[in-house]
Parts: C-alpha cells; sequence; structure tokens
C-alpha cells in the first residue's frame, strides 16, 4: 500500500488506516476471533495505521488491539483517545489528571508503553487550551505518545494548538456524505503541516454493496438516532447514493472501493479510516489507493453526489453536544 506522512514531524503511515470502533460492537456485536481474522487481514494488505479509543466499548477495542498486537508483535503506528466522559451534566474532561489517567489506562489495555499517536477525543471548554496542549506536550515529553491530535474541533482551535506545540493530526468526519470539513478543515491542516484523517468515509456502511437495514439493528446501534438514518430520509438518501452505486458497477468496482478512492483524491495529507468487523468487508476497498481518479471522473462523481446532498443532520443532537461548530 502507498504511504502518507502522519503530520509534517509524524511516520509514514499506510494511506488508509483502519478504524477499530467496530470491534466493541457499537455496529453490531462482532466476536475477538472475527476481529482478530480482520486485523490480520488489514495488516497482510498493507494496513500500519490503527485508530481506537478508550471509550470504543469502555475499553474493549483497544483490548482487542492489545491482543493482536501481542501476539503478533505488528510494526505498526497506533492511534488512541482520551477526554470523553459518560456523564449527561459534563461531555468532556481535557484536565491534566483525567488524561493522564485516561492515557495510562490505554497504553495498559494495548500492552505497550507509547503510541504513535494520541488525540483529545472531544474539546473540553471549561479548560484552557493551552492547559490541555501543555498535558499533551508533556506526554511527548515523557516518550508516551508519538504526537498528539485533536478530534471534532474546529479550524481556528487547529491553529490556535499548533502555535503551542505542533500538532500532529486532526481527526474529523469526512466523506461522499459529510462534507463540511471541505470549509476550512482540510486547508487548514494542509497549510499547518498536519495530518487529516477522516473517519467513516463510508457513511457508516452507506457506501457499501447493500445498504445497512435498520430495523435488523440492535437497540444500541449508534447509527439509529442519527436522522440520516431516520424512517423519513434514510429513503430519500439511498435513493440519491443509488446513483453512485449504479456508476460503480458500471466501472466494475466495489461501491466502497470508489467512495474510498474520492476521499483519498481530495489531499495527500488525507488518512482515511474506515472502519468494519470483517476481513471480508475489508476487502472491498484496502486496495482503493490504487485507483486513480481523473478530474473528469471526480467531476462525475460530484454531478451524482453534490455536496449538501444528504437529507438529516449526521448526528443526533446529544451526539453534536460536545462538537465544536465553524461556518
Amino acid at each position: 500500500m502507498k504511504q502518507r506522512k502522519l503530520g509534517a514531524g509524524g511516520p509514514s503511515v499506510s494511506a488508509i488506516g483502519l478504524g477499530c470502533m467496530s470491534f466493541a460492537g457499537a455496529f453490531g456485536e462482532t466476536d475477538e476471533a472475527t476481529s482478530l481474522r480482520c486485523l490480520d487481514a488489514a495488516h497482510d494488505g498493507g494496513i500500519t495505521f490503527y485508530d481506537t479509543a478508550n471509550v470504543y466499548g469502555m475499553g474493549r477495542s483497544e483490548n482487542v488491539l492489545g491482543a493482536w498486537l501481542a501476539s503478533r508483535k505488528p510494526d505498526v503506528t497506533i492511534a488512541t483517545k482520551g477526554g470523553i466522559v459518560r456523564d449527561p451534566n459534563r461531555r468532556a474532561n481535557n484536565e491534566a489528571n483525567h488524561l493522564r489517567r485516561e492515557l495510562e489506562g490505554s497504553l495498559k489495555r494495548l500492552g505497550v508503553d507509547h503510541v504513535g499517536l494520541y488525540y483529545i477525543h472531544r474539546r473540553d471548554q471549561t479548560v484552557p487550551l493551552e492547559d490541555v496542549i501543555g498535558t499533551l506536550s508533556d506526554f511527548v515529553a515523557e516518550g508516551k505518545i508519538g504526537g498528539y491530535g485533536l478530534s471534532e474541533v474546529a479550524p481556528q482551535t487547529v491553529r490556535l494548538a499548533h502555535a503551542i506545540h505542533p500538532c500532529t493530526a486532526v481527526q474529523s468526519e469526512y466523506s461522499l456524505w459529510t462534507r463540511l470539513p471541505e470549509l476550512g478543515m482540510i486547508q487548514t491542516c494542509a497549510d499547518l503541516g498536519v495530518a487529516f484523517v477522516p473517519f467513516s468515509p463510508l457513511a457508516r456502511g452507506v457506501f457499501g454493496q447493500g445498504y445497512p437495514d435498520t430495523t435488523s439493528m440492535a437497540p444500541g446501534d449508534f447509527r439509529l438516532p442519527i436522522p440520516r438514518f431516520s424512517d423519513r430520509n434514510y429513503p430519500r438518501n439511498k435513493a440519491i447514493i443509488d446513483r453512485f452505486k449504479s456508476y460503480a458497477a458500471d466501472r466494475g468496482q466495489a461501491v466502497a472501493e470508489l467512495a474510498m478512492a474520492w476521499v483519498l483524491n481530495r489531499g495527500d495529507h488525507l488518512i482515511p479510516i474506515p472502519g468494519t468487523r470483517t476481513a471480508a468487508h475489508l476487502a472491498e476497498w484496502i486496495n482503493a489507493d490504487a485507483v486513480a481518479l481523473p478530474p473528469e471522473d471526480m467531476a462525475e462523481i460530484e454531478r451524482l453526489l453534490p455536496v449538501g446532498f444528504a437529507h438529516g443532520d449526521r448526528y443526533s443532537d446529544t451526539q453534536m453536544q460536545s462538537v465544536e461548530r465553524y461556518c
């Protein structure tokens, strides 16, 4: 697989990473053996960048990844996150002592003494940014993390943080149906030499060969509260996306592969992290870095799925509470 830089001063990693949230059951139940097979297939396919978080299954995803690291001992870059709290009165905690406890817990579950990248999963507005970045720079100086990242923040936060201590990466949702980062975030990251890491580049499974069936989802499925999956909006979205799926079929390509190739073609500093529970689904997009999309193909995709086509918001009001808004 092709390589991309994880920030100006970071390591080279695979152009496509693997998001490990699915291993914790957020999109349907799975088991450790299936997850380990998926991780093996990802590594065999050239993926060297793996993204997890302490809140994915309350440590379950990190434990699975830790078991894989211990048994396979691969040469990979691990990213994890801390800062989200399950408190209705406080959605994020960026205090130094909290972040240190969370990082130590993540390292223990992963079975390592260092991760290549550690994100603030959500920005806590009650803690001055200077203090937050100071804490993260301490982790760098102590050798616990290679660099820090920010998740679901506004471009101005990235610029302010980067001026305090260079930021390695910014993570936000970005795909053919979620394009807000084009209004400043992708450009800001390019200007500063910061990697932009799109999560959910396949729209939480929508850009697959079929569509996720909301009627068969488990009650706790992460997608059920999202307005785009509502009984009113989801049929409208599928009717539009069907055009793109037909286009992929006419090209002889898997839908996921073409959707991923579009993301990769938006800039060399983008490192998308699609998530999956199975090696079979991973096979649909793992070769997307080899897909060339000339300007006329990008223009045709834009015609089929124009910016802003999606019906409904990408998060529910509750899910959106700790996300920094801009534009």
